[in-house]
């Protein structure tokens, strides 16, 4: 605050100039013998300056008149009765036992049957060599190098986000197959002439897990959150394998070669053993392992007997031999895991590699060479695994190709999808920014043909291919 000048009271040299100025002109107005505007002035600058300026009190919500809200927004009928809330949309249920392999928009019936008919034709092909082969890793990095991403490898294959992929063995013909989380399964021929995709939902809930028969790729197996079904092209049906009253399946996996067994994991924790040659509506075993929830499943390459569950925080590996209703031990337990386990995977020639994928923002690498009752990490990368309420969950899959690598989605800008060796360290990025501007949380890789699918929350799937 400034000190008392001319006569005003202790004012900010802002307000005394503007004071100043304002009797200055009251003089000039009164010289030209403009009395009222000289007044005026002479009023203004001589008026007490308010130190505080203060607010209106609002009025009380007493003196504001009620608002009317009509009957229609209170829900109300004319005559008084409440008007009960309407009930959720839901989608029609699938009934139980076969269902026909007829498209659902049922328009496109000539590309149903090419598209069919081409999945017979390369499913009775034999491929070249059946046993798994692994290239040195200087070719497979130039490999990885020329699969590119382009325009008319991007298609749209199923309605809602994609939850789960499979990809055809033919090493001629790339045919993918993709379950969203409404129960459509979504075929798409990549190399066909108009690049068709056909429809099909043979389930009422999210498709969570789905592989080709190993033993006869005419065999789709899918299973939702109530049924696991085998979708046989020879005759156009996706059969019932296997029925939860609860809707209470999580995934699947083969526990022999030739596809006529698999083990099951449920929700709840158990896990069941079904036997697919025999379909019914009831497991042959169902086992009691001890975890609160089991997300995935998976069957040891080499030693089939051998199976591992993943959970909460739970890895486990069981023998199938030793299964019981109640009291089960695993082999080994993996250890390392603060938070929920999305997936756990055996690398896929010789089993010596486990790869999870964890909500504590680690993927984690063991070595399970040798199995002993506990098992600590090889190596643990650091990958943001937050993909919220929205994006499936990342799964690490290992390339069938070079067994010490995998590939998983990544939350990262532009967006990718990312290849680690066993070591941790990041081998090769799969990107295109003008082409792919999502989160693939689902991929699938090719087992002899350098080609990598991922999978995202609007259902299209994004081939990277040579």
């Amino acid at each position: 605050m400034g000190i008392t000048v001319d006569g005003y009271s202790q004012l900010s040299a802002y307000e005394r100039k503007r004071l100043k100025n304002i009797t200055e002109n009251a003089k000039f107005f009164a010289a030209l013998k403009l009395h009222e505007s000289a007044a005026r002035l002479y009023q203004i600058a001589s008026r007490k300056q308010p130190n505080v300026t203060k607010r209106a009190k609002p009025k009380k919500a007493e003196d504001e008149p009620v608002r009317r809200r009509s009957m229609r927004l209170q829900r109300v009928e004319p005559s008084g009765i409440p008007v009960p809330e309407p009930e959720a949309e839901e989608l029609p249920r699938v009934p139980a036992g076969p269902v026909p392999m007829v498209p659902e928009d049922q328009e496109s019936s000539k590309l149903t049957q090419e598209l069919l008919a081409t999945w017979m034709r390369i499913s009775e092909m034999k491929a070249n060599g059946t046993e798994k082969l692994t290239c040195d890793m200087k070719r497979y990095q130039d490999s990885l190098s020329s699969m590119v991403l382009s325009e008319e490898n991007i298609r749209k294959v199923v309605k809602y986000r994609v939850c789960s992929m499979a990809i055809h063995p033919s090493q001629s013909i790339v045919l993918v197959a993709a379950g969203d989380k409404s129960g459509q399964v979504g075929l798409w021929n990549v190399d066909g002439e108009s690049a068709g995709v056909c429809v099909f939902v043979p389930h009422s809930s999210m498709v969570s897990c789905m592989h080709f028969s190993p033993w006869h790729p005419a065999h789709l197996l899918s299973l939702s959150y109530d049924t696991l079904r085998c979708g046989d092209v020879t005759r156009a049906v996706f059969d019932e394998i296997c029925r939860s009253e609860d809707d209470n399946f999580s995934s699947f996996d083969f526990l022999d070669d030739n596809g006529s067994t698999a083990v099951v994991g449920h929700w709840a924790g158990d896990v069941a053993v079904v036997d697919i040659r025999t379909p019914g509506m009831s497991p042959q075993l169902s086992a009691d392992i001890g975890f609160k929830r089991t997300r995935t499943v998976h069957v040891h390459p080499v030693n089939k007997q051998y199976f591992m569950a993943a959970g909460s925080v739970d890895v486990c590996i069981y023998d199938v031999r030793y299964l019981k209703s109640k009291g089960n031990k695993p082999v080994s337990s993996l250890k390392g895991h603060t938070k929920s386990v999305a997936s756990a995977y055996f690398s896929p020639v010789t089993g010596n590699r486990v790869v999870t994928v964890c909500a504590d923002d680690k993927l984690r690498v063991y070595d399970t060479s040798s199995l002993s009752s506990t098992l600590a990490a090889l190596s643990t990368v650091s990958h943001n695994c937050n993909t919220g309420r929205w994006l499936t969950r990342f799964r690490a899959v290992w390339d069938p190709k070079q067994e010490r690598c995998f590939a998983v989605g990544s939350m990262a800008r532009p967006r990718q999808v990312q290849l680690f060796r066993d070591t941790g360290a990041l081998l090769h990025t799969f990107c295109n920014p003008d082409c792919l501007g999502s989160v693939c949380s689902i991929n699938v890789l090719h087992p002899t043909r350098n080609i990598l699918v991922g999978g995202n929350s609007s259902g299209r799937l994004h081939v990277f291919k040579e």
